[in-house]
């Protein structure tokens, strides 16, 4: 028996780098997905690709800026398999790459209302749900910039240390009723969003120090954060709330 086997868990961003992989290792380790993204055809096709190897996974598209989609994801994993036993709250925007006195109300608010609101948001709905449930495990994607900055990323670096702060207080909220909550703070990690970013100038010019600064001298591998997410989702973290979990190869303690 596997460290999820039989576990319903919901993500968010499942067709992205860190979803895709995540969506991989939380099926090889026994979990029923409900993996959601704006992605359809992506999407479908790792739900389709994960049931062809005899694992269970749906896809539904949901729009995380919309409460009654977020709401409406929530209730369809529990009428489809009857609980919600854990969540991985991934889905994400990159920042736009520009300083706070050039960024608009409306790049900010854009980034904010994934990369922080929709995080609210899930708790929410997924915290009623497994508090009807009997208890569950949350666990969300915050950034090392949630702890530290670079220029031309301050909504991201705002939106990230929020991810940090709704955590703690879900924990707090939750840990005596049977759930946890915790964040995963990825450094770099070699997916299409930081190949995109590499392409601009001013992000760029910062890889090569990024590089450096992790003391492994790489950048990780996707799947890398997905067994991270497996741990804290899984029952060998039973004592494990309310935590920002590094997976940077020692990027924050450098």
């Amino acid at each position: 028996m596997s460290d999820l086997d039989g576990k319903v868990i919901l993500i968010t961003g499942g067709a992205g780098g860190i979803g895709t992989a995540s969506c991989q290792v939380l099926a090889g380790a026994g979990a029923k997905l409900v993996i959601s993204d704006i992605a359809v055809e992506a999407g479908q096709a790792i739900a389709d690709a994960i049931c062809s190897k005899g694992g269970e996974a749906i896809f539904m598209r949901a729009d995380l800026s919309s409460e009654e989609a977020i709401e409406a994801l929530v209730d369809r994993t529990v009428s489809h398999f009857g609980r919600i036993d854990g969540a991985f709250n991934n889905a994400g925007l990159e920042q736009h790459n520009t300083s706070i006195d050039q960024l608009s109300l409306a790049q900010w608010n854009a980034v904010m209302q994934i990369d922080l609101t929709a995080v609210f948001l899930c708790i929410k709905h997924q915290a009623r749900a497994m508090l009807a449930n009997g208890g569950g495990a949350i666990v969300n994607t915050a950034s090392g910039l949630g702890q530290i900055a670079i220029p031309n990323a301050g909504e991201y670096v705002a939106a990230k240390h929020g991810v940090i702060g709704v955590t703690r207080a879900a924990a707090a909220d939750f840990g005596a009723k049977g759930i946890r909550v915790n964040a995963i703070l990825p450094g770099i990690v070699r997916t299409p969003m930081i190949e995109r970013l590499s392409q601009d100038p001013a992000f760029s010019g910062h890889i090569d120090g990024l590089r450096k600064r992790h003391m492994m001298q790489r950048f990780a591998e996707p799947t890398e954060i997905g067994e991270a997410a497996r741990w804290l989702l899984s029952d060998r973290a039973s004592f494990v709330n309310g935590i920002a979990l590094a997976v940077d190869g020692g990027a924050l303690a450098n």
